[in-house]
Parts: structure tokens; sequence; C-alpha cells
């Protein structure tokens, strides 16, 4: 019989910057992720799951997230909300440069759910650097986000760059899902499975078949 996940909930960089800065999150919008951020923590909280508050420094002076402006403080949505523990980091990956891994493994915790900013560059870094860890990962799309990007690499609009993040999570580091239906899972104390890589593609091929 398969045990019950030992969740933690990690709630990353929600700041003002994402939210009235310079780097507004724009898919899906702040409208829908923030409450549905704070959904999360108060059912987590409900249920005895651990809330982890991360918050991202950058230097006095740096355009965004300069530690002490406006823009660095959480938004009130998690200011507001207690936290089991709080992290501050400096880099994309919550791992890198921190106690979370000794804090989980004191904890016994072996599943994280990550909700909060941004989808492709934070939150992708830590699903990564936990999946490689060995924990199982989960990541609420609707309590989270991305804003659109122009380089020399190309051009992407934050719907796609959400979409797309969230469809490589889903087909190898990470159960994607809304935040309703993991508080159904979250309660039920159920685990929740990523797909694999293997049948995402396949699906493309039948589909591409059938047209």
């Amino acid at each position: 019989m398969p045990t019950s996940p030992r969740r933690a909930l990690i709630v990353i960089d929600v700041q003002n910057e994402y939210v009235m800065g310079n780097l507004r999150i724009e898919h899906p919008p702040v409208e829908v992720s923030l409450p549905n951020i704070g959904l999360a923590m108060d059912a987590a909280a409900e249920a005895g799951i651990p809330v982890i508050v991360v918050q991202h420094d950058a230097p006095e002076g740096f355009p965004v997230f300069a530690k002490g402006s406006h823009g660095w403080q959480l938004h009130s949505i998690v200011a507001d909300r207690p936290a089991d523990h709080r992290i501050n980091k400096t880099m994309a990956s919550v791992f890198a440069g921190t106690d979370l891994k000794q804090w989980l493994s004191a904890h016994t915790i072996d599943t994280l759910t990550i909700v909060g900013y941004m989808t492709h560059n934070c939150d992708a870094a830590t699903i990564y650097h936990a999946t490689h860890d060995g924990f199982k990962v989960e990541l609420l799309s609707d309590a989270t986000g991305a804003l659109p990007y122009e380089n020399a690499g190309g051009r992407a609009s934050a719907e796609e760059i959400h979409r797309v993040f969230c469809t490589v999570f889903h087909s190898n580091f990470a159960a994607v899902t809304t935040t309703k239906d993991w508080v159904v899972a979250m309660r039920e104390r159920r685990a929740l499975e990523p797909d694999n890589i293997y049948l995402s593609n396949l699906r493309t091929k039948k589909a591409h078949v059938a047209a």
C-alpha cells in the first residue's frame, strides 16, 4: 500500500516586485495567482503541512528586489500569514546556498508543493534541484506565473512560457495541478504523480495521425 506523502508547501518570492514593480507577472494574472497562493497556505496550515516562505534578496541599488526596497518586501497575501520556516536566497533555486535541504530532512519531508514566482525561473530551478535530490514535486499552475521575454534567443509571451514550462514539468519533473485539486488531494493524503516523457510525446504523434 503506498504511503501518504509528507508534504511541505514552498512559497517562492511572492514579493511586491512581481505585483506592482518592474517585473509584473502577466500569466496567469496576479488576480488569479495571489488568491490561490493564499488558499494553498491556509489549507496547508489547517492540515498541519509546513509552510516555507522564500524571499529573494538583491543588493541595494539593484533595479529589482533591492534588499529593503518596497519591491523586495513580501506581498501582504504572504506577509500576513504565518510560516513554519523562512528563507532568504540570492540564487534561483531555493536550495542553493540555503538550509532548505537540511530543514526538510529534519522534518522528514519527501514531497514539495511549489507556488509563487516565476514559473520558468526560481520555480523551475527549485523543481529541477528538488527532483535531482530525490524529492517528489508538485506545482500549482494557477498559483504561479510568468512574464514575457524578448532577447537574442527569441520572443515568447507570458502565456507561452507558462504553458510550455508546465507541460515540460509534468512530463517528468513535477505533478502539475490546480490549487483546488491539490487541496482535495492534500486533505485525502493522496499523492499526485507526473506523466512521463514517452507518453507525453506519444500523445502528440497520435493526435497528428488522427488529424
